[in-house]
């Protein structure tokens, strides 16, 4: 399979499957608190990634030289953000809808595009910009704002996209120097994890029992939403820039609020169907533009 295709795939499947994890973690919540939560999740994805960072990397990474301090360094601010982001985003939804907090967080799609031009002065095509807007615009139109009033949960769900921006932008960065996907994978997992621990005892009283009747939650969303997950959009980085990966991460938004629809109730209106409908237009239109232009023109 061709390298882009590949990284295009793993780019869709990733969005699907944060996407599909919005639920579970709004049902993972019926009987611990958001931190705790949030360390299951981590420290699950850290021991399912294991196994596969022995087989396949530890070896290899063992045989080559490398700035270890460099790439520790930038493995720790991945799984700081990763914590932050992850934070946010999970109280965000005692305060809100599955769909309003999935929607918000894709708001990733403004910040990495800016990052990316105007601090790393990264080129782009012309398409991401009105992919971006209709995305955005899409968004509004999910989360269906009364009085245009954003509420709480809202807020902090923009506060996490931010977050998955720059961690998207980070994520690339770290290629650059550290081309081994389970590795940055499995230690952002262990990283988000030990920064969560602390405030998970502080603010919250989480008990065995407690925890494994949320189990099912924590094991879907930590071996599939960031196992799983956080190694394919590793891969999709590989090959595709933050910008447009960015754009089809967006879907993830798209998924929570149409499986919210379904299996929580969570009604799509009119309104909220278009706003799907912008969005998978933006996708689309980011991802054939480039390739048009390139046929007819020559250019990227």
């Amino acid at each position: 399979m061709d390298k882009k295709l590949f990284s295009l795939v793993c780019a869709i499947v990733t969005s699907l499957l944060w996407g599909s994890a919005f639920v579970a973690q709004d049902m993972g919540m019926d009987f611990i608190g958001p931190y705790t939560f949030s360390v299951g999740r981590f420290l699950v994805g850290f021991l399912s990634l294991i196994p596969f960072f022995f087989i396949f990397e530890f070896n290899k990474i063992r045989k080559i030289n490398i700035d270890k301090k460099k790439v520790s360094y930038f493995l720790f601010f991945l799984g700081f953000i990763l914590a932050i982001g992850q934070a946010l985003q999970q109280i965000s939804l005692i305060y809100t809808d599955v769909a309003n907090t999935g929607v918000f967080t894709v708001f990733y799609v403004l910040v990495v595009p800016v990052i990316s031009y105007f601090i790393f002065s990264k080129k782009m095509h012309w398409s991401i910009w009105p992919s971006v807007i209709f995305c955005l615009i899409g968004g509004l139109l999910l989360s269906e704002l009364k009085n245009t009033s954003v509420r709480f949960g809202d807020s902090l769900g923009i506060l996490s996209a931010v977050c998955w921006g720059v961690h998207i932008i980070l994520i690339r960065k770290t290629i650059d120097i550290f081309n081994y996907p389970i590795t940055i994978a499995m230690s952002q997992c262990f990283i988000g994890c030990l920064i969560l621990i602390l405030p998970m005892y502080f603010f919250e009283s989480p008990t065995w029992s407690n925890i494994l009747k949320d189990s099912y939650e924590i094991l879907y969303v930590g071996v599939l939403s960031s196992a799983l997950a956080f190694l394919l959009q590793t891969y999709s980085l590989q090959n595709i820039s933050p910008a447009p990966a960015a754009i089809i991460f967006s879907l993830e938004g798209v998924v929570a609020a149409i499986l919210a629809w379904f299996i929580l109730d969570q009604f799509l209106n009119e309104i909220k169907i278009l706003g799907i409908f912008l969005i998978l237009s933006a996708v689309i239109f980011s991802q054939i533009m480039p390739i048009y232009d390139k046929k007819k023109y020559g250019r990227n």
